[in-house]
């Protein structure tokens, strides 16, 4: 017969939340300014913050996320730039 749960793995002894709590992340600054991993700025950052650089499929998914943030971006400089300069 398997023994029951031992909290014995789980003794810490400050009243910080345990590591595998979400939102444990956040760097400083976005905590300071109230981003927690409950709002949509607060959650992107604490998946990002969860990526490890040692694991490939890890570094795609940063890449992935860098591309699909950042086309936004280029394109609307593109546009600006096709609007300053005519044909």
């Amino acid at each position: 017969m398997r023994e029951a749960y031992d909290d014995a793995d789980d003794d810490h002894d400050d009243d910080t939340p345990p590591y595998w709590d979400a939102g444990q992340r956040l760097p400083e600054d976005a905590r300071r300014v109230g981003l927690s991993h409950h709002v949509p700025d607060g959650a992107l950052l604490d998946f990002a913050g969860a990526l490890d650089s040692r694991k490939r499929l890890h570094r795609v998914t940063a890449w992935v996320m860098l591309v699909v943030f950042g086309m936004p971006v280029l394109f609307y400089v593109l546009r600006l730039v096709e609007a300053v300069l005519p044909d």
